[in-house]
């Protein structure tokens, strides 16, 4: 079976994006791979060529063909110089600069417009509530043993005094 390393062609009208795949040499252009072993986006600023090398390195090695576009991209990622053994094996690929984080930047404005990012609360956390809250239920825990046995016999008293005082009316 012939078998060839060629694109496949993805994307919008005018926005054409590409797989590097390895197919039926019989197959129409975008017809059923075998393996896809890269991609390629022409219209990216420099165009983005990724490609598994050892992927390409073993189909070169069976006798798979590459068609003349990817045969050119294979020699600027370097997998065709090292293929045939020659010089230049780490090929002429532009990679792009690596954008910044978005929290750089703000980081970066924030420190432009005021001064430096604060790691501080821009308003302070109530933290007084909840310890208020701790203390009565800690009063109250504390009272709660030896006032509720004083609180029983006042009631107890209060409850003989109210008798008392209706038998001597």
């Amino acid at each position: 079976m012939a078998v060839k390393i060629k694109l496949t062609r993805l994307g919008k009208i005018r926005n054409p994006q590409y797989r590097i795949i390895v197919a039926d040499a019989r197959t129409r252009r975008d017809g059923r791979a075998i393996e896809v072993i890269g991609r390629y986006h022409p219209k990216e600023d420099p165009s983005l060529i990724e490609v598994d090398s050892e992927r390409a390195q073993y189909w070169l090695g069976v006798g798979a063909q590459p068609t003349e576009p990817v045969l050119a991209l294979l020699k600027i990622t370097g997998d065709w110089q090292k293929f045939k053994g020659l010089p230049g094996a780490e090929g002429t690929l532009k990679v792009r600069e690596p954008k910044p984080s978005k929290l750089d930047l703000f980081n970066a404005a924030l420190a432009e417009a005021e001064g430096g990012p604060s790691t501080d609360a821009t308003t302070p956390k109530k933290k007084k509530a909840p310890a208020a809250k701790k203390e009565a239920s800690d009063v109250e825990a504390t009272a709660d043993p030896s006032g509720s046995a004083d609180k029983s016999e006042a009631a107890a008293e209060g409850a003989d005094a109210t008798v008392a005082g209706a038998t001597e009316s």
